[in-house]
């Protein structure tokens, strides 16, 4: 064990470290690191994203990696082959490239003489996904892995599918990488910006088109989905995702399958818990201080003694689209497992005596307009809503009133004995907090496509009017229902926008049913507390437009269209350390009518500024999406403006068959 040394140093800066590759590809990197690395050689914690160093990922690059600097690592912020400052072309999502140049990076790493040999992997996201998927193929220098808000099975636990249905996030993501993907590099660092900018329009990858050619969890999906053998994991792992998140059955999957990983579950979005929302944060820094320091550095800081789930009980809350605040309390668990109580469903009442079901679903497609998001990415109304209007237009089972505060934790499991119309249906379940006055908070939820009931590998359709037994496993949580309030089941036969209609509005017929759910021992108090948040000084910003959103639901009286509309300007600013102007407007048009699965449409329209000096550059994306009974159709629209005048369009279209979806 080696003494940990107290005194902060000095912190260098590089705007643009250039790593060589194999290939005689180069990728850019910013780093920070103690400006006397030289002579008293750090480990290096390595974040790999295509999300662009230079304007995507400032923000936050700014509260996190100087402030580990300081404490003794380099910190190597690198944008991917084909995005930002660095070279190449970009095919896909965690490709076999990827990962092969993060193997490489993280070997040339280890190499430099600033470096002593030992390397991390840092991210959330994207981010962490690949630092996971890394540590897969075990380049023998990265010891030690955080991964915030990431998966463990691309096809069953990503933006992708979840249960076996198509999540509309599949789409909504694609289009965020058409628009992200088509900014250019800046100027002020490659004099061949402009020239490497049209070479990435010409060849950037429409990728809903590639993804809904794998309707099955294929061989595609299991490439990067650690699940396939966890054993391969060898660098310790810290996991940590939030209850507003997608993601947020990774961590327990990790902590079960990984021995020594440690896992937190907080109340947070999408972010880094030190400066997410809602509160509680948590000094997040410091926590992955003591990681690193133990696992890259051979200083006793105490994690192996830590209890491997560390996550937040929240207090039962009226349903509010954005939350600032969770009351709750820390649980520490040595295990992701708890008993399990049985719940009986019976005509509208769970709890109490099994009893024959009698219900036939058939849901208005509009049914799940109070969603929410499919993991919150800002403070805005992300948060599912209050839920009365979709528990109407769904099969609903409440409990009485309970006799004590109940702490539901873990993931609950539903198994249903039922008949399905049409070949091909879904469910959607949602576990409702419904408070005295009718309210409804949604606790937890889960999808289950009924043609992959047996497993999403080998897909079967339904035999109508056959009655067959189904699971569906809800996401994990940990949520207090208090007592004198009820805990309500309720599934409906659709989602939206949550998930892409089937083909036909299936009436599905509901035999038998119970419900499984962990009952904790009710916690008292914390039983763990976490440091205050801590943070580098943030990035120096000059405003030229500020960010603003705007949500709206609608109904067309003459045609009966229902559009969901999301319009998110994340404002214009300027960087006054290196001056280079970034902005950007997202739109969203999701379109259905109550009656007709194949009234189905998704729209989208992104605009992205980036400008330097007289520079001025914006690209246009256009994405299209909807089905017919036998196929899905999808197309998309590019146009590039340098100084507003149009430089490349580019059109794509596609016609892919519907494979049990």
């Amino acid at each position: 064990m080696t003494e940990q040394k107290n005194a902060l140093r000095p912190v260098a800066e590089i705007a643009d470290m250039r790593i060589p590759l194999s290939d005689g590809c180069q990728l850019s990197a910013r780093v920070w690191m103690p400006a006397d690395a030289g002579d008293d050689p750090v480990p290096a914690i390595l974040e790999y994203l295509p999300y662009r160093k230079r304007d995507g990922t400032t923000a936050r690059d700014a509260l996190t990696h100087p402030w580990f600097a300081a404490r003794g690592y380099a910190c190597i912020r690198v944008d991917m082959r084909g995005n930002g400052d660095s070279d190449g072309l970009m095919a896909d999502e965690y490709s076999p490239q990827e990962l092969d140049d993060a193997v490489e990076v993280i070997g040339w790493l280890a190499a430099q003489p600033w470096c002593s040999g030992r390397v991390g992997m840092m991210g959330i996201s994207w981010g962490g996904f690949n630092g996971l998927q890394v540590a897969y193929l075990q380049p023998e220098p990265l010891k030690a892995v955080i991964s915030l808000c990431s998966t463990v099975d691309r096809f069953a636990d990503d933006i992708h599918y979840k249960g076996g249905c198509l999540l509309n996030e599949n789409f909504g993501w694609s289009s965020v990488m058409w628009a992200y993907s088509s900014r250019p590099p800046d100027p002020a660092l490659r004099d061949d910006w402009r020239d490497l900018w049209l070479h990435r329009l010409e060849n950037e990858p429409f990728l809903i088109a590639t993804w809904l050619r794998h309707q099955r969890r294929d061989a595609y999906w299991q490439h990067g989905s650690i699940c396939e053998d966890f054993s391969r994991i060898r660098a310790k792992v810290l996991a940590i995702s939030g209850w507003g998140d997608g993601y947020l059955n990774t961590v327990p999957h990790l902590v079960r399958n990984i021995p020594g990983t440690k896992g937190i579950n907080g109340p947070w979005i999408h972010k880094y818990p030190h400066f997410a929302v809602p509160e509680p944060r948590i000094g997040f820094l410091q926590e992955a201080l003591r990681w690193w320091d133990r696992w890259l550095r051979d200083i006793d800081t105490g994690v192996e003694g830590d209890p491997a789930y560390r996550h937040y009980l929240m207090d039962g809350a009226r349903p509010d689209r954005s939350y600032a605040e969770r009351p709750g309390r820390w649980l520490a668990d040595h295990d992701t497992e708890w008993p399990q109580q049985v719940w009986h469903l019976s005509p509208g009442q769970l709890g109490g005596m099994a009893a024959p079901l009698d219900g036939a679903i058939a849901s208005p497609q509009t049914c799940g307009m109070e969603c929410g998001e499919y993991y919150g990415g800002s403070a805005g109304p992300e948060w599912p809503g209050d839920q009365r209007g979709d528990d109407a237009m769904s099969a609903c089972f409440d409990s009485a009133p309970l006799g004590a505060d109940a702490d539901i934790v873990g993931a609950p499991i539903l198994r249903l004995k039922l008949s399905a119309g049409r070949p091909q249906a879904q469910i959607a379940v949602r576990l409702c907090h419904v408070h005295p006055d009718g309210a409804s908070t949604r606790i937890t939820w889960g999808l289950l496509n009924l043609s992959h009931r047996a497993g999403s590998a080998e897909p079967r359709p339904m035999v109508p009017g056959v009655a067959e037994e189904v699971e569906v496993v809800l996401d994990h949580v940990a949520y207090r229902v208090p007592a004198g309030h009820r805990i309500r089941l309720a599934v409906s036969t659709a989602y939206w926008p949550m998930i892409w209609p089937a083909p036909d509005a299936a009436t599905v017929t509901l035999l038998e049913g119970d419900l499984r759910l962990s009952i904790r021992d009710r916690a008292g108090g914390n039983e763990w507390t976490f440091p205050p948040p801590a943070a580098a000084p943030p990035q120096e910003v000059e405003i030229l437009r500020p960010d603003t959103e705007r949500r709206e639901v609608t109904t067309d009286m003459v045609s009966g269209i229902v559009t969901h509309y999301i319009e998110r300007d994340a404002g214009k600013r300027r960087d006054l350390g290196h001056g280079l102007v970034s902005g950007g407007v997202a739109r969203e048009w999701w379109e259905i009518h109550p009656d007709d699965p194949l009234s189905a449409r998704a729209r989208t329209h992104w605009t992205e500024e980036v400008e330097r000096g007289d520079i001025r550059t914006r690209t246009e994306t256009f994405a299209g999406m909807w089905a017919d009974a036998t196929h899905f159709h999808v197309e998309g629209r590019l146009e590039a403006y340098e100084n507003d005048r149009l430089i490349l369009e580019r059109k794509v279209a596609d016609r892919i068959p519907r494979d049990h979806m």
